[in-house]
């Protein structure tokens, strides 16, 4: 069994034999994350969910331009900063800081955000 297929078998014990899995301490509020990587691929994934679901708003309510990308642009780091930092309360400094979390998957959600925004749009609003 390789180190990925156990890391996604891996349960977290709580409260005296309670399993809790990644996806419901994603939810849960001011989570114990023990390894690192585990709270980065949540906000990674976070962050792929916000570009599919903004991307198709966009799409269908006929967004163009600069201002579609720069309401995207702060709505996707705003929602992940006040997720990182009221919600979960986690160290940042622990994860590289502000900007590192801040950042962490960006570039790709961006990309996911702008092919469904375009498919969308042109689907719907393009003769």
């Amino acid at each position: 069994m390789t180190s990925s297929s156990k890391r996604k078998e891996e349960v977290h014990v709580v409260n005296g034999g309670l399993k809790q899995s990644t996806w419901s301490k994603a939810i849960s509020c001011k989570a114990v994350w023990d390894e690192k990587d585990e709270f980065l691929d949540v906000v990674y994934w976070f962050r792929q969910i916000i570009a599919v679901v903004l991307g198709v708003i966009w799409g269908v309510a006929p967004l163009k331009g600069f201002l579609g990308i720069a309401i995207f642009c702060v709505i996707n780091a705003g929602v992940l900063y006040l997720y990182f930092s009221s919600f979960q309360q986690v160290d940042e400094e622990e994860y590289g800081g502000t900007w590192e979390l801040t950042k962490e998957g960006f570039m790709t959600s961006f990309a996911l955000f702008l092919v469904v925004w375009i498919i969308f749009y042109t689907a719907l609003h393009y003769d």
